[in-house]
């Protein structure tokens, strides 16, 4: 069972914020041109791809642009967001809290209209919303915990907004590694991705320096171990698959490779994308994931990359970060 200091736990400094905001948005990226009415950009499902902006003039700031012309004119709107997903009409948006200089999670509608909002005890770094849009999971960076010297940790949670259920952390559900259950002081959980049944997901585990892929059961309130060397899971459309990012030689440090799992036969194949990818990929449809490089000075482009392993990466959007693909639901 994790026993942690909750004192600890809350006792993040601002200046450890400040450090951990920079270090969870460096991803980010901006659009080369913002154009159109805040009142545009919709998360209804459609052919259009949402992401965040880190441009001059409109960092933060959500865009919208045409699934099949990316690249072409982008709608902006007036929210901001540090981490932002979208998916069956919910958008998750993970944000600074200008009144308390803290962070918060915002619950919205297709139309980006709040819907609840819940604060936050560390830095945004992962989103994600369920096919339905019912279910939404979040990753911060967290500092304190006692088990980890004041090291930085993460901190999942998740949210049925039908029933207004919370879920604060899985670091106290039952866990199953190498077949038997196991606990431990320093569990960490982070990136999760939901199944179509909005009861089951996966998500990172990492314990004693490795990191594994689980698969998570809300009605249970377990993890399961799968794989090692696993981390920021994204799951297919049609559940088939898992993208994800290795650590070379399984050692962060040494930056990370993006590959797809085949769920079924546990058969692993690298894309073409040779670059140490730090972000939790998207599915942009049935063949093709999308991802952010950075290019410094706190930019980054979306890229693209074929799911299959063949063909080569290509920028989808210049300086954008977050990608959500709204023309399915996931």
């Amino acid at each position: 069972m994790n026993r942690r200091s909750p004192l600890l736990v809350v006792t993040v400094t601002a200046a450890v914020l400040t450090v951990l905001a920079t270090l969870a948005i460096r991803h980010a990226a901006r659009p080369t041109a913002a154009t159109g009415p805040a009142a545009a950009v919709s998360v209804a499902p459609g052919p259009r791809i949402l992401a965040r902006s880190t441009a001059p003039g409109s960092r933060d700031q959500l865009i919208s642009v045409r699934a099949d012309r990316p690249g072409a004119r982008r709608v902006t709107s007036s929210v901001t967001c540090a981490r932002v997903y979208a998916a069956g009409g919910t958008a998750l948006c993970l944000r600074l809290d200008d009144g308390l200089k803290t962070y918060q999670l915002a619950v919205m509608d297709d139309r980006l209209k709040v819907r609840r909002t819940i604060p936050l005890v560390g830095v945004p770094n992962r989103a994600r919303v369920s096919p339905s849009g019912r279910m939404v999971a979040w990753t911060v960076f967290v500092a304190g915990d006692s088990y980890n010297g004041g090291r930085f940790s993460t901190r999942a949670g998740i949210l049925d907004t039908r029933t207004q259920r919370l879920i604060p952390t899985l670091e106290d559900w039952h866990v199953t590694l190498h077949g038997k259950p196991y606990t431990a002081v320093d569990l960490n959980v982070w990136g999760i991705t939901f199944a179509s049944d909005d009861r089951h997901f996966y998500a990172t585990l990492s314990t004693r320096g490795h990191r594994y892929l689980v698969r998570g059961d809300l009605a249970h309130r377990t993890l399961r171990a799968l794989r090692a060397n696993v981390e920021c899971p994204s799951l297919s459309p049609d559940g088939t698959r898992i993208a994800f990012k290795s650590a070379r030689d399984d050692q962060p440090s040494h930056g990370w490779r993006l590959s797809v799992l085949e769920v079924a036969t546990n058969r692993v194949t690298p894309l073409a994308e040779t670059r140490s990818v730090d972000d939790q990929a998207a599915w942009l449809d049935a063949r093709t994931v999308a991802y952010a490089l950075p290019k410094g000075r706190g930019r980054s482009d979306v890229w693209q990359v074929p799911a299959d392993g063949s063909g080569a990466p290509r920028v989808m959007l210049r300086d954008a970060a977050s990608p959500a693909a709204l023309t399915r639901a996931h």
